[in-house]
């Protein structure tokens, strides 16, 4: 079986900038994978890429062995850094919209997900709070049938509380086929629910590694590895 993400002498420039250099990487399927990086280092330039936000200036990147477009973007799930939904919108707008667009989108599990946070499907987005739009974004993300969920930054602007609910929420609504790839630089909150992590730093890959591998072999947690690499 394919990867469910490759990319094959990757680049990406703005400009005179550098933001993506020369990646090469695989991601298999079936797994919670952590692109981990400092802010800037080109984490979200590869998702945007993946998800055809923007295009390559050189090379390749393959979701299921397919260039980004409209038949990669039925498969992948993607969560952005900032909200994109109509403050205007009431809730339940904005599930029969994803139910409308997207064919694996399963709104009673988003309802679900509503009523065990205590949010009224009935409430529009410009009466909530930074941290409840960013949950309801989150359930909206989850309720897909994906095979590749990428979420950038899904929990940076959230309170600690929160953060593990989002995580517990990733952890109960994928399946076992499909991936997960979190962006973030907050490496202690998310590292026990990685099974991989891909650290980058100036648009360079700089380490691959099982979870297992970095703690049996280093005898390191992935944030104190992370700390060594990139000196913080």
């Amino acid at each position: 079986m394919s990867p469910i993400l490759e990319c094959n002498g990757l680049t990406k420039k703005f400009g005179n900038k550098l933001a993506v250099s020369a990646v090469n990487l695989q991601i298999e399927r079936g797994q919670i994978v952590g692109l981990l990086g400092p802010n800037g280092s080109g984490k979200s330039t590869i998702i945007k890429l993946a998800n055809e936000l923007l295009t390559p200036t050189s090379g390749t990147i393959l979701i299921g062995g397919k260039k980004p477009g409209i038949e990669t973007k039925k498969i992948v799930s993607y969560l952005p850094e900032k909200t994109y939904l109509n403050d205007w919108m009431r809730v339940y707008q904005i599930i029969d919209l994803f139910s409308d667009f997207y064919e694996d989108f399963k709104p009673e599990k988003a309802y679900d997900m509503l009523k065990s946070l205590h949010i009224n499907a009935n409430d529009r987005l410009k009466t909530m709070s930074k941290g409840t739009k960013e949950k309801v974004q989150l359930i909206l993300v989850m309720s897909r049938e994906a095979e590749l969920y990428l979420l950038d930054e899904p929990i940076g602007g959230v309170d600690p509380a929160a953060r593990d609910y989002i995580l517990q929420t990733i952890l109960r609504n994928y399946n076992e086929n499909a991936t997960v790839i979190i962006s973030t630089h907050l490496i202690s909150d998310i590292e026990n629910i990685l099974d991989y992590v891909v650290f980058i730093n100036q648009g360079q890959v700089v380490l691959t590694s099982s979870v297992d591998d970095i703690r049996s072999e280093k005898g390191k947690s992935v944030d104190v590895l992370f700390r060594e690499v990139f000196k913080c």
